[in-house]
Parts: structure tokens; C-alpha cells; sequence
């Protein structure tokens, strides 16, 4: 199997002032820049189980309207642990060849997983909604998300490796019934969402 290196920041960097578990929405200008000033490539073989060292994740959350991306990962699904799970975004990590020449490596990485997992001809505008840190399941523990809400000015997105997911356009209301089969960060997403859907 070829090594992949992933982007990774040392805790300690993460949280200088005292970890945060949960959703946050506050004060994400300084983790950012925390990310950008810290960060380092790792081979994903020794990360995946190593709580120390977080990777780091862009996750893009799409809307058109009042309707949003819920996507399904199938069982060819690269991520094993999260199989069969319901996802209110698309995400990926971070590799040294998304930031090869860019001035920003959290944005490359972003667009890059953005047009690996779907396809969409609209305009977009996307902003910095949140950050995550879940140490609730073996997936989160050993990830940091950074939540961002794009915005399409039309509804055509479609999922470009239909054997690995599936996905479709809903308000969050209809997205209810869906909730107890997402994996913990669309839960967490989803009740931010709902709570402040005004500032969403």
C-alpha cells in the first residue's frame, strides 16, 4: 500500500489554553491560525490511532436555499468506521500535494476535497462556521474539524463517485428522521444548525 501523509497539529498546539469538546463557533480565528503556523505531514498509518497528534479536516457543509447536502456512505466507503452513516457535509484530509504552491493550506485542502467528492457547476460562496472536537468516538478522537457552510446559487450537485455515496438535497426538518444513523459530527452540525438557524 503506498503511504499517504496527512496534515496533523500536536494537541498541545491545538488547545494552548485548556481542550473543548463539542461544536464551537467562537474564537476560531486563532485556532486557524494555530493550524497554519503548527502544522506538519504525518504518514496516516501512524495517526489514525494516535489522539496526540489530530488531523486536521476542512468539512463542507452545502446549502441552496433553505436545503442542505445529506449524503450516505456506502459500503465501499473508504472510511471503514464510518460506513452506513449519514454525513451533513463533504470532508477530507489534508495532503502534502493540496498544498504544494498554495498560500493557504487549509483552503486547498478544502477545494481540493470539494471537487473529489462532487460535482457542481453553480457559483459558490463558503465561510468558517465552526470547529470540532469529538473525542466521543474512535473516528473523532483522532480528528479536529473545521465546519465550513458553502453557499450555491443553484441546486445541481451531484455525487461524483456514486459507488462509494450517495446524496440529495433537504431541509433540515426532513433530515430528522435521518439523525440517530449520522456519524457525531453532522449530529453535532445538525443541532447547531437547528438551534441558530437564523446565523447559519
Amino acid at each position: 500500500m503506498a503511504r499517504e501523509d496527512v496534515l496533523v497539529v500536536p494537541r498541545e498546539l491545538l488547545f494552548p489554553d485548556g481542550e473543548w469538546a463539542g461544536f464551537r463557533e467562537h474564537g476560531l480565528d486563532p485556532l486557524v491560525e494555530r493550524i497554519r503556523a503548527g502544522y506538519r505531514f504525518r504518514p496516516r498509518r501512524e495517526v489514525e490511532a494516535d489522539p496526540s497528534q489530530p488531523q486536521i479536516i476542512p468539512y463542507v457543509v452545502f446549502r441552496h436555499d433553505d436545503r442542505y447536502f445529506l449524503t450516505h456512505r456506502l459500503r465501499r466507503s473508504s472510511e471503514r468506521r464510518l460506513r452506513h452513516l449519514y454525513s451533513l457535509g463533504v470532508g477530507g484530509h489534508i495532503n502534502p500535494e493540496d498544498v504544494q504552491g498554495a498560500a493557504d493550506p487549509i483552503d486547498a485542502g478544502l477545494r481540493r476535497e470539494w471537487e473529489e467528492e462532487v460535482v457542481y457547476q453553480g457559483r459558490v460562496a463558503y465561510r468558517l462556521i465552526g470547529a470540532i472536537n469529538d473525542a466521543s468516538t474512535e473516528v473523532g478522537r483522532v480528528h479536529l474539524g473545521l465546519i465550513y457552510m458553502l453557499e450555491g446559487d443553484q441546486s445541481g450537485i451531484r455525487i461524483r463517485e456514486v459507488d462509494k455515496l450517495a446524496g440529495a438535497l433537504l431541509p433540515l426538518e426532513a433530515m430528522r428522521s435521518y439523525y440517530l444513523d449520522m456519524e457525531s459530527w453532522s449530529q453535532l452540525i445538525f443541532d447547531h444548525l437547528v438551534r441558530i438557524p437564523q446565523r447559519a
